[in-house]
């Protein structure tokens, strides 16, 4: 598994400290990532790439070339009952911005993983 982004604005930067305690609170320790963009390579090397945004599934799409074999999508189509839809930007979500992205990562992290599961036989 791994993360990177569309864009090269944070690269080689930490998460957010909001987002890192969010994600502490939670049990999960982000302290050690450093952003980076992603590439046509991760289209190649991953079976899945993700976006949460339209828009970013749109650069991703445009990363697509001979040997892609990533799975596209958007994150919260793979949450449960078929939420759908876009990770809106916690930045935008007031005090609970980041808790509020967390609850609906670890649906949609359930749904993959249960996605992946079924795929191959596990």
């Amino acid at each position: 598994m791994d993360s990177a982004g569309t864009h090269g604005y944070h690269v080689g930067s930490a998460p957010d400290p909001r987002a890192q305690e969010a994600a502490r609170r939670r049990g999960y320790e982000l302290a050690d990532l450093r952003a980076r963009e992603v590439g046509p390579d991760d289209l190649v090397r991953h079976d899945y790439v993700i976006a949460m945004d339209r828009g970013n599934l749109a650069i991703l799409e445009s990363l697509s070339g001979p040997g892609a074999r990533a799975e596209l999508g958007l994150f919260l189509d793979y949450a449960a009952a078929g939420r759908g839809g876009e990770v809106p930007d916690p930045y935008d979500g007031g005090v609970n911005g980041f808790e509020e992205v967390l609850d609906l990562v670890e649906a949609a992290s359930e749904g993959l993983l249960a996605r992946v599961r079924a795929r191959h036989g596990i």
